[in-house]
């Protein structure tokens, strides 16, 4: 089993760092030479040593028109495979234009949620609260939960978008990569039981119908079985872990193969941190360090959930022929048609292809209809669409524009009342 060795090679590289840090600062004099050990000791601890838990959010403050706003965070939703953290806007202030909440949903795909944390940045500065899924490591969850299926996440999503609904005003949804898949089915069963319990629904970069345009992605989920990843990508979590016994695709595996198809994001990071400390910047340093360790946080999927996923997005593509069905409910999209929908993509994605995200519009038969939007961003590749230059100047104001219109759309005309389950 690799998972216990190298888990038990990244415990036993902390423990050498954190000696060697206590040893050499014994004999540090001066300010710079103090920081060198501390920096060998960060960087060594991100690449070779497993993180316990992921980095916090920490977001103290937001800068809004000039002004500093303190931001609080608190837990608004909590289960066995995922946590619905508030992110809120605190003092006497003004409610900014477009004042309904925002619920980003994080994608399952290798990485926690806090690589988000510059895309919850932006999205405070221009609204009063705004949520996230935060999905647990499936090695801390309970064999005792259940094997943790698609299905499950997807559940969840209704669950917290009913949560946000009961609280105040319906919420925009905005989706990130992967999330896009249970996202979009999420939305449809619950539009399909009544008035949906939110205000639109915004889909970046997502793989809703993997067939046209295929990436290098695409291909290799495609041309291999089921029984070939259960095969090589599965692995068991040893003790003492929580799920201990529970089978799943390794972090590791999913990091490495990050790593292996975005070296160059990865060497960006690398130089960002190590030349703001040889300048002896460490203030930037430390910032740049944070974005590597957000990076670096990866987690563990439950096999269930992995496999569900290649055979749902990759294999079968239920969702873009509408031949889903959850729990004997099927998801119809159709039912989304008058719900305002916003697609984006960069025309750089090597991880999601051309118009695979657009096509939402068609299985929602919301193709000709008013309020419905569909960007394309220039020189703009998969992480673009949520962190860097192109999310803040481009992506962000993008999903403000599509929120003014349907706020100026709202106010003209009385809102119904949405069924809560």
């Amino acid at each position: 089993m690799w998972y216990g060795l190298l888990d038990t090679q990244r415990r036993l590289a902390k423990a050498f760092a954190d000696t060697a840090l206590t040893v050499s600062g014994l004999n540090c004099a001066q300010w710079w030479t103090a920081a060198a050990p501390r920096a060998a000791r960060d960087w060594l601890v991100r690449s070779t040593c497993a993180f316990e838990t992921a980095p916090p959010f920490a977001i103290e403050a937001v800068c809004s028109n000039g002004e500093w706003i303190p931001v609080e965070e608190s837990i608004a939703d909590e289960m066995p495979i995922g946590t619905l953290r508030k992110f809120t806007r605190s003092g006497n202030l003004a409610p900014p234009p477009g004042h309904r909440p925002v619920i980003l949903c994080a994608p399952l795909a290798g990485h926690h949620a806090v690589m988000l944390r510059e895309t919850v940045e932006t999205l405070l500065e221009s609204c009063n609260v705004v949520y996230i899924t935060d999905w647990a490591d499936a090695r801390d969850v309970p064999l005792e939960a259940g094997p943790l299926p698609l299905t499950d996440y997807v559940h969840a999503l209704e669950r917290f978008i009913c949560k946000v609904r009961a609280g105040g005003a319906p919420a925009h949804i905005v989706a990130v990569c992967q999330a896009c898949v249970p996202v979009l089915a999420a939305c449809s069963l619950l539009a399909s039981s009544g008035t949906p319990p939110f205000a639109s629904v915004s889909l970046l970069g997502g793989p809703i119908d993997t067939r046209p345009h295929p990436t290098s992605v695409d291909r290799f989920a495609s041309s291999r079985p089921l029984c070939w990843f259960r095969d090589h990508a599965i692995d068991e979590v040893p003790p003492p872990y929580r799920g201990a016994g529970r089978r799943v695709y390794p972090g590791f595996i999913q990091q490495a193969a990050i790593l292996a198809a975005h070296p160059e994001r990865q060497f960006a990071l690398e130089a960002r941190y190590w030349s703001n400390w040889l300048r002896g910047n460490l203030h930037d340093a430390q910032t740049a360090l944070r974005s590597l360790n957000e990076y670096a946080a990866v987690l563990d999927m439950s096999e269930r959930y992995f496999l569900d996923m290649i055979g749902v997005v990759f294999h079968e593509h239920v969702l873009a022929q509408a031949a889903w069905s959850i729990d004997g409910r099927r998801v119809d999209t159709c039912a989304l048609g008058q719900v305002p929908l916003c697609t984006i993509e960069g025309d750089r994605d090597d991880i999601t292809g051309v118009g695979q995200t657009h096509c939402a519009h068609a299985l929602c038969h919301a193709a000709d209809a008013s309020g419905h939007r569909r960007v394309t961003v220039d020189q703009c590749d998969h992480y673009d669409l949520f962190t860097g230059p192109r999310w803040h100047d481009a992506v962000h104001p993008e999903l403000c524009g599509f929120w003014r219109a349907i706020e100026c759309d709202s106010e003209a005309k009385p809102e119904p009342a949405a069924s809560i389950r």
